[in-house]
């Protein structure tokens, strides 16, 4: 009798010991796909911010930033929203965006990417700037992708990567020196589920998300129409 009540008390502690584990396992799940969540909201909210100042800049009529005919040859376009710089005594500036290419299907996927440090114009304490790049050629993508077996590029101002920006509504063409840009692993994998390649992202390897169609409709939209002839 002793030995049955013994077995029943253990049998008890192992049921709720199993309820307990259960419900920590639960309650880790669901925090986990809270914050999955949250970083695909962001990454939504980028794509769109994205889009927007690509829209920003093209439409504004004959005071565009970007020439008529750049886009339409563009090889990739990469655009950083409200990206951050910090002027206080040491310059620091740190952005996030996205980068589409050109392929034989049309534009790519979009790439999430970091971009840090370099020069970007003129210099105010905790300003925000929107940043767009336009890769002219084949070099420039390769640049934008960074050498065989790094993670970085360093981008450097000429005709194959051009370079605008806004502040405060104001558009013009830019200096990036020494800016860094990188492939953001970590969206990328909240992007699309599972690590990708930033190269295979690029060359349209990748099946591009629904959140991602109005970033690269908006590129499509300025970059596939014909140019206009005076």
């Amino acid at each position: 009798m002793i030995e049955s009540k013994r077995f029943e008390m253990k049998a008890l502690r192992r049921s709720a010991l199993a309820i307990v584990v259960g419900f920590v396992f639960a309650a880790m799940g669901l925090g986990w796909a809270a914050d999955n969540n949250k970083d695909q909201s962001e990454i939504s909210n980028r794509l769109a911010a994205s889009g927007k100042v690509l829209d920003a800049v093209m439409a504004s009529g004959n005071k565009r930033a970007i020439p008529e005919g750049i886009l339409q040859h563009a090889k990739c376009v990469a655009i950083f929203p409200s990206t951050v710089q910090v002027a206080v005594l040491v310059g620091a500036k740190h952005g996030k965006g996205f980068a589409t290419c050109r392929t034989a299907k049309g534009w790519s996927a979009p790439a999430p990417l970091d971009i840090s440090g370099g020069s970007w114009g003129a210099q105010l304490g905790g300003q925000e700037v929107d940043l767009v790049l336009v890769v002219t050629d084949d070099k420039g993508m390769q640049e934008l992708e960074g050498p065989v077996g790094e993670h970085a590029s360093t981008v450097t101002t000429n005709a194959d990567i051009l370079s605008y920006s806004r502040t405060r509504g104001l558009f013009a063409g830019t200096n990036l020196d020494g800016s860094a840009i990188t492939e953001d692993e970590d969206e990328a994998r909240t992007l699309y589920g599972s690590k990708v390649p930033l190269r295979d992202i690029l060359a349209g390897k990748t099946q591009a998300p629904s959140t991602s169609a109005g970033f690269v409709s908006e590129v499509a939209k300025y970059a596939d129409q014909p140019t206009q002839r005076q």
